[in-house]
């Protein structure tokens, strides 16, 4: 297969975090996001075909990526992928935090644990006390290795969105934001527009078939890991 026009000759060591975390209350119920995963599992499907190593952590989710060439590991709550992205970030190149993390879950854990037991309705209100969850995306950027790229997403309502991605760019230090309305969430498209360290906006041209948007998007990184190479080359 012809290599892509605009990827490296080098393979990427690609890891992706996709859909959503479940925060239980008991052994049946939980916190989450509505999310699909679709789209973590088209960039991990596409970075595989340009021949990239790719590793997706993939949330509870019924899809799954079709390429055998992706090694999923999967996980449940916001520990789980703690977790995995403790084990794994240090390997990888590019960082794709395309999960959708939960912001909070119970304090102190679930009521009962985890497959042990269920909170009977008993007729009268039930009042749940919330801790918020790790940002992971912080924790990475913040024992992130030099030549490391990270990029981070943010859902949020249309006329928030520009203020919203341009904070959490700062905020998270990471390199790349993929902003996107609220609509689009667990929808077959997405309207995305990326925020580049540098103070660029790219945007995405309107509503773009989730597999046709990953193809747009890892063009975008990989001309960002690209320049980044070229700046430590120039450094070294």
């Amino acid at each position: 297969m012809a290599a892509h026009p605009l990827e490296s000759a080098t393979s990427r060591r690609i890891l992706i975090t996709a859909g959503p975390t479940h925060e239980p209350i008991d052994a049946v119920r939980y916190l989450g996001n509505r999310s699909s995963g679709r789209l973590g599992i088209a960039l991990a499907e596409e970075a595989a075909e340009r021949g990239h190593e790719v590793i997706l952590l993939l949330g509870p989710t019924h899809r799954l990526p079709e390429d055998s060439r992706v090694r999923v590991l999967r996980f449940q709550t916001t520990a789980e992928l703690e977790g995995l992205l403790g084990e794994h970030f240090g390997w990888c190149e590019v960082l794709v935090m395309a999960a959708a993390v939960a912001d909070y879950r119970i304090k102190g854990g679930p009521t009962f644990g985890r497959g042990e037991g269920k909170i009977r309705r008993e007729g009268q209100g039930m009042t749940l006390t919330l801790e918020p969850t790790p940002d992971l995306l912080a924790s990475c950027a913040e024992r992130r290795q030099a030549g490391q790229c990270i990029v981070g997403f943010a859902l949020e309502p249309r006329q928030e969105m520009d203020a919203s991605a341009r904070r959490k760019l700062e905020r998270k230090r990471a390199d790349m934001i993929v902003a996107n309305p609220l609509e689009t969430m667990d929808s077959a498209t997405i309207e995305a527009q990326v925020y580049l360290r540098d103070g660029r906006v790219l945007d995405g041209g309107g509503p773009m078939e989730k597999a046709a948007f990953a193809g747009w998007l890892l063009d975008r990184i990989t001309a960002c890991r690209g320049a980044a190479d070229a700046r430590m080359s120039r450094v070294s």
